[in-house]
């Protein structure tokens, strides 16, 4: 890369020189050299950047003009105090005052070592700042034409203009050989600094975890891309800033400066972010110099960790059900599917209460559809299917050796695999009581542990519960907690059994059927219609599903195993006809009453203390296994 350097000289007489010295440099622009202008002076140096230079000389209070004008290295073209004592020695051959015009920061020039060699009388004047250089000269108007200014390019120009005599400080060519060549060294350093500092750049930009690193002030001296996209800022807008004046929320960071501690790896919460950060102080020869910290979006890790697993285990990851799956005609069916749309497009956890084969599972992917999770896993369990010894390592999942027979590498319960998405929590009621307060704490905290670990694991999840009993009765019984109940229940469901929606049965029964004869016609009789319309249907949905596969299959509506009508025997049979048995239906009410609260929940025990009678009868009069 081509290295330009810009020099700002005093007088014609130095540019000359520094061509003559650098022939080949400025003959192939490596070197650009301006005559000093005290009119544009704060210009030039803009001029000189615009011309390609990479760094600038300027002597004297040119060089402090532009220091603060240009964002690329200034050098001072310092004196050398024999430059001094030979620009003296011209001034004292006018005879008059010798006024030395210099910069603190110019040359390290004391009189009084000199005074024995200077047969000159000198006064000094000493400028700190750079605007101060005219009025140091301007002071001597009145004596212009007893005075010689001795100086800089800029004091020897302003003494031209109020008409005094001045000699310039001309440099040697020593002098200038150093300054040039240790400008060229430093542009040869800033490119191998550029070049690590790009090198630098382009691996944490391409480090996905957010990096930042702070002085020993706390002030942001590294911001990587992906801490921009972690804490939503610009490097612009935080770089050299105080960390905590932008960032409230990294005093953890600035605690491992003011404490001289490493932060280890912690979970944290910035920006709704799930992250883990850890703080490393930066120390050279066991001195602290600054704090850098890492911050790890461990959501984007879940996700991973989530979709592995799912890849693994694709089955029943996902809601196969809509609302459009919903066959009605009842408005009591369109009541609660539409108040169910409402509910859906909520993230809040939601219960369902109906009876078995009404339809909850199909309402909750349904519900899981129509929210923000649908492209997120739908994961369901039935908690009266696992064992209780099971349950809990199902739900929270456990790390490898966390009991006998454990899988190596441990397992994902199904909260982490929902992670993102919704769980389905089917016959809630059949949780054990332990297993209750470890769900509550999962809905209050969204977090969980596996068996066996002491790490928590954070979580985005949507509940849905369902119950085929009326929770409030297992609480009287001392079989639900009351909490969890109230946490479940702000949003609930009630999906009406089958009978209380007559309208529904047929057109039900009608999709049935066509879906299993495909083209083929059938057309039901007005009596089998009544036989549909006006049974109690206790098994709902489900148990229509089945009498619609048996009559595909036998041409027969059979319903509760003693009662089969023939559609081409029975179309005509006279109603009148019919002989009424009461022992039959005595004991078909038994047999009903009996199952309807088996399917309330009711143990065989407390059923048949309410009837009165063992459980041997209870079972003789059921006549089911």
């Amino acid at each position: 890369m081509k290295k330009v350097i810009g020099i700002i000289a005093s007088t014609a007489e130095l540019k000359e020189r520094i061509e003559s010295l650098y022939k080949e440099d400025v003959k192939q622009g490596n070197i650009i050299i301006d005559l000093i202008d005290i009119d544009k002076i704060e210009e030039q140096g803009k001029i000189l950047k615009d011309k390609g230079a990479q760094a600038i000389i300027g002597r004297g209070g040119g060089y402090k003009l532009i220091l603060d004008t240009v964002n690329i290295p200034i050098i001072p073209f310092n004196m050398k105090v024999i430059d001094i004592l030979k620009a003296i020695k011209l001034a004292s051959l006018y005879c008059k005052k010798v006024v030395l015009v210099l910069g603190y920061d110019e040359v390290f020039f004391n009189y009084d070592e000199y005074r024995d060699l200077i047969d000159s009388s000198i006064k000094e004047e000493w400028f700190k700042s750079k605007f101060e250089i005219e009025s140091k000269v301007s002071k001597y108007i009145n004596e212009k034409n007893d005075v010689v200014i001795v100086g800089s390019g800029i004091a020897c120009s302003f003494a031209q203009r109020y008409g005094m005599d001045s000699i310039f400080i001309n440099a040697s060519d020593e002098s200038i050989r150093g300054v040039v060549d240790y400008c060229k060294n430093l542009l040869d350093t800033l490119e191998d600094e550029k070049f690590n500092n790009e090198i630098l750049r382009n691996t944490l930009d391409g480090i996905k975890d957010g990096v930042i690193a702070t002085d020993i002030k706390g002030n942001i001296v590294l911001y990587n891309e992906g801490a921009k996209k972690i804490l939503k800022s610009d490097k612009n807008e935080v770089f050299n800033k105080y960390i905590l004046d932008v960032f409230p929320s990294m005093e953890w960071l600035v605690e491992c400066l003011s404490k001289n501690i490493e932060s280890k790896r912690k979970i944290r919460y910035i920006n709704d972010l799930t992250v883990n950060t850890s703080g490393k102080l930066i120390k050279i020869d066991d001195d602290t110099y600054g704090v850098l910290g890492i911050i790890q979006d461990i959501t984007k890790l879940q996700n991973l960790e989530r979709k592995i697993r799912i890849d693994l285990n694709k089955k029943g990851m996902y809601a196969k059900y809509s609302f459009d799956d919903f066959i009605f005609k009842d408005e009591v069916s369109k009541e609660f599917i539409e108040e169910a749309k409402s509910i859906g497009v909520s993230d809040y956890t939601v219960l369902l209460y109906g009876e078995s084969g009404s339809g909850k599972e199909i309402l909750a992917h349904s519900i899981h559809n129509i929210s923000t999770r649908k492209n997120q896993p739908f994961v369901a369990i039935n908690c009266a299917t696992i064992a209780e010894s099971l349950l809990e390592s199902e739900l929270f999942g456990y790390e490898e050796g966390a009991f006998t027979g454990a899988r190596k590498g441990g397992k994902l319960g199904l909260f982490e695999l929902a992670h993102g998405g919704t769980l389905f929590l089917d016959e809630i009621n059949s949780l054990p009581l332990n297993l209750q307060a470890k769900l509550l704490r999962v809905i209050e905290e969204r977090e969980i542990m596996r068996l066996g670990s002491d790490r928590i694991i954070p979580l985005d999840i949507r509940i849905i519960a369902a119950t085929n009993e009326f929770l409030y009765e297992n609480i009287k019984l001392g079989t639900f907690r009351a909490d969890l109940y109230y946490r479940l229940s702000s949003l609930e469901i009630n999906i009406p059994p089958l009978r209380e929606r007559k309208k529904d049965i047929l057109i039900l029964f009608d999709y049935f059927v066509k879906d299993l004869l495909k083209e083929k016609y059938y057309e039901l009789s007005e009596k089998e219609q009544l036989i549909l319309e006006n049974y109690n249907w206790p098994g709902n949905v489900r148990e229509l599903k089945n009498i619609a596969q048996k009559y595909f299959i036998t041409g027969k509506i059979k319903i509760n195993e003693n009662e089969v009508i023939s559609i081409d025997q029975e179309a005509n049979k006279n109603l009148n006809e019919v002989n009424i048995d009461m022992k039959a239906i005595n004991k078909y009410i038994e047999e009903k009453i009996i199952e309807t609260l088996l399917n309330q929940g009711l143990t065989k025990t407390e059923i048949a203390k309410i009837l009165g009678i063992s459980r041997t009868a209870l079972w003789k009069k059921y006549n089911k296994k």
